[in-house]
């Protein structure tokens, strides 16, 4: 029990507020990122609530996809909207990283933050869906929202509870890969992976396909697992064997990316972090909020770059 105390300690990391915070680009860590310091609120947003959330796990994409990853999700996508399932975390999770998607891309693209439906008129691409736990909320914001997965279930999966709700029944859900979007030439003004990157063969390529998605100016945001000893105790150890939370074999630690890493793959591929956030978990309240602290879970938005040719 020591142990485990131990490592809920090292997952919760520092203290945060509980309202707004105060959360700074890591411009000392990559040269190539802005310095300026926002306040953000990681207040959940409503949307989320109202349809439990999980994050999907896995990479669509020919160049990209790794096999095994692909069949691991595959044989637990049934629950998907069980908000009290082997996901559970990843519900817990979605409120504050919707709040940080509305926050930035808000920003991004001049919309008001305080508007039931900031998103009109936006085209949004949600690669690796899933059962579409961030596609919904993305749709009742407004957007109009394409969900793409590799695994045929968790497309089903989608649209089945999509079509509850007329707010959400818009969203195109395909089963496909973020290389085949490409070959057809499609173009979104916000492009997301999250919890994706950390299960594909070749992030790379998958960053490679993520850009040539983007439209110049657009916004990519991308969440994953720092490859940090702490992750590895928290998100592995304690997460997956000691407390449960997860199916044993979800993550694999040599699969993570740094933030530095990160960064620069995604500069490679013309696009540019313009901002990090880090994940902290409180296990006394059962809640996550953002932190300056991205040694476990962490969420970056970018912009492509004008001028790329891709």
């Amino acid at each position: 029990m020591a142990v485990v105390l131990k490592l809920l300690k090292q997952l919760r990391g520092p203290s945060t507020t509980t309202s707004t915070i105060l959360y700074r680009n890591l411009r000392p860590r990559f040269s190539n990122l802005h310095s300026t310091i926002r306040l953000f609120s990681d207040a959940p947003l409503s949307e989320s609530l109202t349809t439990p959330p999980h994050q999907n796990p896995h990479s669509p994409s020919p160049s990209s996809l790794n096999q095994y990853e692909l069949a691991k999700f595959a044989a637990i996508a049934e629950t998907w909207w069980d908000s009290e399932g082997p996901f559970k975390p990843l519900h817990q999770l979605n409120p504050t990283r919707l709040a940080f998607i509305r926050s930035t891309l808000c920003r991004h693209f001049g919309r008001d933050p305080l508007s039931p439906r900031p998103f009109e008129g936006l085209k949004f691409v949600d690669v690796g869906c899933g059962g579409g736990i961030v596609s919904e909320p993305l749709a009742r914001l407004g957007a109009t929202v394409t969900g793409v997965d590799a695994v045929e279930k968790n497309i089903k999966i989608a649209r089945l509870h999509a079509d509850l709700d007329p707010l959400t029944s818009t969203i195109e859900y395909r089963c496909t890969t973020a290389e085949k979007l490409v070959e057809e030439q499609k173009n979104f003004d916000a492009v997301f992976a999250l919890e994706v990157i950390e299960h594909v063969a070749d992030p790379a390529e998958f960053c490679k396909s993520l850009a040539a998605l983007t439209v110049p100016g657009g916004a990519s945001v991308i969440s994953t697992i720092n490859r940090s000893m702490r992750a590895y105790a928290t998100a592995i150890v304690a997460a997956e064997y000691l407390l449960h939370w997860l199916p044993k074999g979800t993550h694999q630690w040599s699969s993570f990316l740094t933030p530095e890493e990160l960064a620069l793959i995604l500069e490679r591929a013309s696009i540019s972090v313009q901002e990090m956030a880090g994940f902290v978990y409180n296990p006394l309240t059962g809640r996550w909020s953002l932190s300056d602290d991205v040694n476990v879970n962490f969420i970056a938005y970018a912009t492509k770059i004008k001028t790329a040719n891709l």
